[in-house]
């Protein structure tokens, strides 16, 4: 029994490899929306961070697209990519004390859980059948209520910290650097 655990465990390593990867690719790609989101409108970030109170927007819009920017090609590539995830869990800290913290855990409401919720989708639901386009609006999936909490952020969060912890993994440039320097 304790060699076919032995192997069962042995032949797990090769997850070492793509847990890591895993965790860049999705946090790359993330980083990539709100990085293209905040470059493409700089201006509207810009007049949102007023609005939310950060002290220079302007200053912070920018300074938060460039990190952004530079988050997702670093960790798509593995390089930097203990470095770079400071600065990331920075923003999504700020993003989480400033937008989500007051809205609750969920991103999207529960209807289960919450009858506030679950009087407006209704509410929601029963407006577009009389008038709008509801098969249409709901063919790919139900209608929901955006929370915007701090699910995602948090979550977010966890995967940096692993990253932090453990490294980019061995498929990274970071692995690749290090290799040549040992030799």
């Amino acid at each position: 029994m304790q060699k076919l655990y032995n192997k069962f465990i042995n032949s797990l390593t090769l997850l070492e490899d793509i847990a890591p990867l895993m965790l860049r690719l999705l946090l790359a790609y993330v980083f990539y929306g709100t990085a293209m989101e905040k470059i493409g409108g700089i201006d509207s970030i810009t007049a949102w961070f007023e609005h939310l109170g950060i002290p220079f927007p302007a200053l912070n819009a920018y300074l938060s697209a460039i990190t952004e920017t530079a988050g997702f090609i670093l960790l798509f590539l593995g390089l930097g990519t203990r470095l770079i995830s400071i600065p990331l869990i920075i923003i999504l800290l700020v993003a989480i004390l400033t937008i989500h913290f007051d809205n609750g855990w969920l991103v999207i409401g529960s209807r289960a859980n919450d009858p506030e919720i679950a009087s407006r989708v209704g509410k929601a639901v029963e407006l577009l059948k009389e008038h709008g386009h509801y098969d249409w609006l709901t063919e790919k999936g139900p209608f929901v209520i955006l929370q915007n909490g701090m699910e995602f952020a948090v979550t977010y969060i966890a995967m940096l910290l692993s990253l932090i912890a453990f490294g980019p993994g061995r498929i990274s440039v970071d692995a690749l650097i290090k290799s040549k320097f040992k030799k």
